[in-house]
């Protein structure tokens, strides 16, 4: 539909007729008004939530609910290219010469959703809200698996603060200033670093320091994890929400008055028509979103294909070929109306041997050639034909695409897939076959055998196939134990699994969220392989002080070279992902640094209605 057919069919789905001649009350009984219908969002999750505490949540997908619920500081907008932070909760800082001193200015009139917690008054976001946000990770009762974003950038006293929590085992004190977190006044707050940090800002755009307000967290305790209450444009029905089977967000009633007024670049003139489109529009254009938890692919693809879901994240692999062959949106979907919306993510596949395990583990030569015969022996280019169905590229190394550091011209070990080398790798330091059966002992004679953790989902099935197939050519014994993606993140953090299957998705345009995989003080959090490597620690901390430019760019190809080397992740592939939309979802574009697009989409009720939904 044009601008005007598509405004007057939503007119008459409003019960907003058209400028008529008024009929006299006298003759005519005024007709009552129809009902505006309500707008909905139907997709699903392949994983389910863990929870919905910005403080305790890692996963993409609990993090997505979490930023649609609470404002961070600031956000990415959500059209620009190239990615540009803008105001969210905050106006922008005021940034100190030195990249150490951050000053923030909540924005004034944004409130709380409402919630028993606050008896009935009509809570408005305050200073104090992030700073005590903030705080909350650095609290040990939490758990936060994010803390490390925040000690790494070292925000001066908290590390001290949280030190004696751990100490003294008392509860952690969070009434006592520190010289890093300030309020300043009601609606000013100042955060102050050990030492310079050009991108500390961007971590200000994560929904993990989204605003909390402390008397819901107190009011609901050890089940904060199940009520979450924020001040952006959603709330979570919690009558609706049916643990890792269905989550459904409505209108938070308290959101501020905010209008579409994306700047989409200039090379896009399809955005540029869209966002016209929308331009001027009160936010969110919806009104309630149900996500559906569906982890095998097959009922997912179905579901959209069917209309019963609006939007399809990530068209799953193995219906590629249906869905867009040759990279093209299938004639039979765009006769349809269907659109397509395909990109790389700034993500990588990763397979993690955990380096405190005996067998895997370990920095001696013999164990790292077995890690890197075990990454020679990986045949990516089926991976990615099979499995994945021309869905991916192969990996050089753990720095993602559409990050700072990110170069295409990189070329390592990690892409190469060569049986003999890694043979001839094992044969070399020991891991032969003694006894004749075939297996391979470990150079002390002992059994070699590994185990990799998974998930029973259809390519998870599909990946331990090959992973079996690729260690047989090898002669190594693998088992596979399954579990679900939870508890698999679970017992990672912990330091309990020998080898898992993980994707890790930026949440900043820069190498350093990837590269934070490796840095020892990040073990028990993002370091699954819990790898530690001095030479590696110290360029890492070197390079963040850096501005972005060609002496932090060599450093950031040192550290990927050093990963290359010592193996502890087996980079895979970095995935190309399409989105499908229904023909009447409006506004759809992937921002992959923003979670909570959802309140930029429209739904065509006339459209809907024509289809039968």
């Amino acid at each position: 539909m044009n601008r005007w057919n598509w405004a007057g069919a939503l007119a008459a789905a409003l019960g907003m007729g058209t400028a008529l001649a008024q009929p006299s009350p006298a003759t005519t009984a005024a007709p009552a008004a129809e009902k505006a219908p309500i707008k909905t969002l139907r997709y699903a999750f392949r994983v389910a939530e863990t929870g919905f505490d910005p403080a305790q949540v890692t996963d993409l997908y609990s993090r997505t609910i979490t930023a649609g619920i609470f404002d961070a500081p600031l956000r990415y907008a959500q059209l620009a290219r190239p990615f540009k932070l803008e105001p969210s909760g905050c106006e922008m800082p005021e940034v100190s010469p030195d990249h150490r001193v951050f000053t923030f200015t909540v924005r004034k009139g944004l409130y709380f959703a409402p919630d028993p917690a606050f008896k009935g008054v009509k809570r408005e976001l305050v200073a104090a809200d992030y700073v005590y946000a903030i705080k909350r990770h650095y609290d040990p009762a939490n758990k936060s698996g994010n803390l490390y974003v925040l000690q790494n950038a070292g925000v001066l006293g908290l590390d001290a603060l949280r030190e004696q929590a751990l100490k003294t085992k008392q509860p952690f004190d969070y009434n006592r200033e520190v010289e890093g977190l300030k309020v300043l006044d009601k609606y000013r707050w100042q955060i102050t670093l050990k030492g310079p940090n050009p991108r500390f800002i961007h971590s200000l755009a994560d929904p993990m320091v989204g605003a909390v307000a402390r008397e819901v967290v107190e009011f609901y305790g050890d089940k904060i994890m199940e009520h979450p209450v924020g001040t952006a444009a959603w709330m979570l029905k919690n009558d609706e929400w049916r643990r890792s089977s269905r989550i459904v967000l409505v209108k938070n009633p308290h959101f501020r008055d905010e209008f579409y007024n994306e700047e989409p670049p200039a090379d896009r003139p399809d955005l540029q028509a869209m966002a016209a489109k929308l331009k001027g529009r009160k936010l969110p254009m919806i009104d309630r979103i149900e996500i559906a938890i569906i982890e095998e692919s097959q009922p997912r693809w179905l579901a959209f294909v069917k209309g019963e879901a609006d939007l399809t994240e990530e068209v799953p692999a193995e219906f590629a070929g249906i869905a867009m062959p040759n990279g093209q949106l299938a004639p039979n979907l765009a006769k349809r109306g269907m659109q397509m919306n395909r990109y790389v993510r700034a993500d990588a596949v990763v397979s993690y041997f955990n380096l405190e395990d005996p067998t895997v583990g370990g920095l001696q030569p013999a164990q790292v050639a077995l890690r890197r015969a075990i990454s020679l022996g990986t045949n990516l280019d089926q991976e990615i034909r099979l499995v994945r169905k021309g869905q991916a590229k192969a990996a050089q190394g753990l720095i993602a695409p559409q990050t700072f550091g990110f170069s295409p011209r990189f070329k390592s070990e990690m892409g190469e897939y060569d049986p003999a080398k890694a043979k001839a790798l094992l044969d070399l330091h020991g891991f032969v076959d003694r006894d004749g059966d075939g297996w391979r002992e470990r150079p002390d004679g002992s059994p070699l055998e590994i185990t990799y953790h998974t998930q029973p989902d259809g390519q998870n099935r599909a990946l331990s196939e090959l992973w079996q197939k690729n260690m047989d050519r090898l002669g190594i014994r693998i088992r596979f134990k399954l579990a679900k993606w939870p508890e698999n993140l679970k017992a990672a953090r912990a330091g309990k699994l020998q080898m898992w299957g993980v994707s890790w998705s930026a949440s900043i345009p820069d190498a350093e969220d990837h590269l934070g995989l490796a840095y020892s003080a990040n073990i028990g959090q993002a370091n699954y392989a819990r790898f530690k490597l001095p030479e590696y620690d110290q360029l890492f901390e070197r390079q963040r002080q850096l501005p972005d430019g060609p002496e932090r760019q060599a450093l950031l190809e040192r550290m990927d070279k050093l990963l290359v080397a010592y193996m502890p992740y087996k980079v895979h592939v970095n995935r190309v992902f399409t989105d499908m939309t229904q023909p009447w979802v409006i506004g759809h574009d992937r921002n992959i640094f923003r979670r909570d697009f959802w309140q930029y989409l429209d739904i065509d009720p006339a459209l809907q209605a024509q289809a039968g939904r």
